[in-house]
């Protein structure tokens, strides 16, 4: 039996959302985020189809009406009722891996980045949507492990990027070590290399160090990752460290990596607290990439920063300010899902 994950790029049958709601920690920011949702599905829905999970029929409707008063094609989305506690699809949602080139979803435990806040409902959504066929013929599998979506980053041929902060947290998987996690990724997952890294969480950031926000895949040869010059940043002394790590690191074929640095946004709520605001967060879509920005002066570089490497792609800003309230941006509330997913 073969099975890979595959790369973000490659092709992809639809992106999952699962929208906020009042009951969610969203509840004061709904105003302002609610128009970024829609502004997100109506880009992707240009592109491939959107599965969205509503908390209950009362939702579902108002998720409806949002949309088609957007003029946003109704054959391009497919709303579920599926509760959540909150809205953060990478973490919850399933992650696809190609079995004998066929793909089939795994559903592993999300319990809140580590019982930080409550997730009984989130942890339930992969498996309603399932059961309601949102995922069509393809299979659903339920693992007993704990892992995010936004902990793992893959090339899409074997390697993948995690960080020791996260995925070696002690209420994650209690009790295994290192080299048996590493086994369950290798078995679950296909991938044949592990390359752990130790620093670089970013102030605000309440998920022990995804990496999403920090370093991801363009291409097999190429890395974005999260720098700063700037020693006023309360990020650069642990950003500057995980920059080491990365100019030490090799290519299977020995190789150094393509590393492309993109700038970290030192920004602020309304109590003075700094919020993990990323450029890293991007998401890849069929032929268009959709880049998070924040209204700060580095959003003017960093388009023909992501153009220079999706060069085959249409790179789509979108207003991500809101979103990183709640400590999170774009590829947070996604969940992208290959190719012959959803028909």
């Amino acid at each position: 039996m073969k099975i890979r994950l595959p790369a973000e790029w490659e092709p992809q049958s639809a992106v999952m959302l699962t929208w906020p709601h009042p009951a969610t920690d969203w509840q004061l920011w709904l105003h302002d985020v609610e128009p970024v949702y829609v502004e997100i599905t109506r880009q992707i829905s240009r592109y491939e189809k959107i599965i969205i999970a509503c908390h209950d029929s009362d939702h579902k409707h108002h998720v409806e009406v949002l949309l088609l008063q957007q003029d946003i094609p109704d054959e391009q989305f497919r709303l579920y009722i599926a509760p959540s506690n909150d809205s953060w699809a990478r973490d919850h949602g399933p992650i696809t891996v190609m079995v004998n080139d066929k793909p089939e979803l795994l559903d592993f435990i999300f319990n809140g980045w580590g019982n930080k806040y409550p997730a009984e409902l989130d942890n339930q959504i992969s498996f309603t949507l399932y059961k309601a066929g949102a995922f069509g013929k393809t299979p659903c599998k339920t693992i007993k492990f704990v892992l995010e979506g936004g902990s793992i980053e893959t090339d899409g041929e074997g390697t993948l990027l995690t960080t020791t902060s996260c995925l070696l947290s002690d209420q994650r998987n209690r009790g295994m070590v290192k080299s048996e996690i590493e086994s369950r990724l290798i078995d679950y997952l296909g991938v044949d290399r592990i390359i752990w890294f130790h620093h670089g969480q970013l102030l605000g950031d309440d998920t022990d160090g995804h990496i999403d926000t920090l370093i991801r895949f363009s291409d097999p040869e190429t890395i974005l990752y999260v720098a700063s010059d700037d020693r006023n940043n309360p990020n650069f002394e642990s950003l500057k460290r995980m920059s080491k790590e990365l100019h030490g690191l090799k290519q299977k074929n020995g190789k150094p990596y393509r590393l492309v640095p993109l700038p970290s946004p030192a920004i602020k709520n309304n109590n003075d607290d700094y919020l993990p605001a990323s450029y890293a967060n991007f998401l890849v879509i069929n032929n268009a990439v959709l880049v998070p920005t924040y209204g700060v002066e580095s959003d003017e570089q960093i388009i023909n920063r992501f153009s220079e490497c999706f060069v085959d792609r249409r790179v789509i800003a979108i207003n991500c300010r809101p979103l990183i309230e709640q400590y999170g941006s774009l590829h947070c509330i996604t969940m992208h899902l290959p190719e012959e997913v959803v028909s």
